[in-house]
């Protein structure tokens, strides 16, 4: 086992065994619906059902367990977080009854912020400092050495790892046997390597595989350059797995892994997978807690028959981003397009244009850009459909009604200002 002692898997357990104190152990479930879809025993670690919604809460737990106990007189400690991690400390604080300075980005939700402030109460003092994470970390740094607090990184400790851990603990203990394989969300990873470190000793012949959003892939750039790297650019829809550099502990644990380790999962397919285990199974998922289920498709040949474990991760979702979810799931499956259309200036044109619809086809926007001649304007116009292929019917429409059109739904930069 690279980069992991032999001692971890007993300190997982004791971990475990610690966190009874806190919350029951999380519903490891078969779900019907996936396991019918994909001929396989599908089983959800549900870690979108721990007190604060996430995985997070077990590493700050054991984190803070293991330095009071070292070190009673430790009574400030301080991280940096806009998500799961700052939630997670803040009940751990509460908990112990030691005071916590959560640093957050100005940027910050306020949803997020007054969920942190709940499950902190009067332990937590939150700092809004920084637009950017890295601006935030560095003021928390700073503060933290000045002020003798004991610093909690997200992933990247030990004793984080050891109770992230406590995942595979547990799923082990519930299901009563070994899986054949792990779908474990990558971030900065702290579960992965945790889960794996216990897994690999207490259950040497399950197999894993590491899912990362597709803008934030630090385990492969990782792999592919043998040692941690960070990323030039980072995707943000994935909040709780975009991540720009793996943690160096994390990648002493999980170096073994090879490439073909690791599933990339689009964030506009993760929007699919979202919906439906809302509208199918009524469960809420964040982006990041969402990836593990999103894969299987990926690897549907790999898993027939087997026993598939997937870990849903967080389940922190604010609804105020549900029309943001709909509109990238839909424009994934190619289901919703928009158009910039060269519209003649004449009684009759918008007539004639919207016979061209399907009777599957609907506007969802219209809007007026600006008159590009005399005899024509430029239309941005949004068309939502049943089925993808009506698209091409009509396109083909327009194109012999000489209507001049161009197709903006994959152009990132005229998509980010005119939609």
């Amino acid at each position: 086992m690279t980069g992991i002692s032999q001692a971890f898997p007993l300190a997982a357990l004791a971990a475990t065994r610690a966190l009874r104190q806190l919350f029951p152990e999380t519903p490891l479930q078969r779900n019907d619906f996936l396991s019918a879809r994909y001929g396989a025993e599908i089983w959800l670690k549900r870690e979108d059902l721990t007190p604060v919604r996430s995985y997070k809460l077990r590493g700050a737990f054991n984190a803070m367990r293991k330095v009071r106990t070292s070190r009673p007189e430790q009574r400030l400690f301080v991280c940096a977080s806009a998500g799961n991690h700052a939630q997670g400390m803040a009940f751990a604080c509460r908990h112990f009854g030691v005071q916590g300075t959560i640093f957050m980005p100005v940027t910050t939700p306020q949803q997020k912020i007054d969920k942190t402030r709940t499950f902190g109460g009067e332990n937590v003092t939150i700092v809004l400092e920084g637009d950017y994470f890295d601006q935030t970390l560095a003021a928390a740094q700073a503060f933290c050495a000045e002020q003798g607090g004991h610093f909690l990184a997200p992933f990247d400790d030990a004793d984080v790892i050891e109770g992230q851990a406590s995942v595979g603990v547990e799923m082990l203990e519930q299901l009563g046997r070994a899986p054949d394989l792990v779908v474990l969300p990558v971030g900065g990873g702290g579960l992965a390597s945790g889960v794996t470190g216990y897994l690999r000793a207490a259950a040497p012949e399950t197999a894993f595989r590491f899912v990362e959003p597709v803008g934030g892939a630090s385990l492969l750039g990782a792999i592919l350059e043998g040692r941690p790297v960070k990323l030039p650019k980072v995707n943000s829809f994935v909040d709780g797995a975009a991540v720009a550099r793996l943690g160096d502990l994390t990648w002493q644990r999980l170096d073994w892994a090879c490439e073909a380790d690791v599933l990339l999962a689009p964030e506009d397919r993760i929007c699919i997978t979202m919906l439906e285990m809302l509208n199918v199974e009524g469960i809420v998922l964040e982006p990041a807690g969402a990836m593990s289920v999103n894969v299987l498709q990926d690897i549907a040949e790999e898993i027939r028959g087997k026993t598939v474990v997937c870990v849903t991760s967080g389940g922190n979702f604010d609804f105020e981003r549900l029309p943001e979810v709909k509109e990238r799931a839909q424009r994934y499956a190619g289901l919703k397009k928009y158009f910039i259309l060269r519209m003649p200036q004449r009684p009759g044109a918008l007539r004639e244009f919207l016979t061209m619809l399907g009777p599957e086809d609907d506007v969802s926007r219209f809007e007026y850009l600006k008159k590009s001649a005399r005899n024509f304007g430029s239309i941005l116009i949004g068309i939502e459909t049943k089925r993808a292929e009506n698209f091409a019917a009509f396109t083909a429409r327009m194109e012999e009604a000489a209507f001049a059109y161009r197709d903006i739904t994959d152009d990132e930069a005229l998509t980010e200002i005119l939609v």
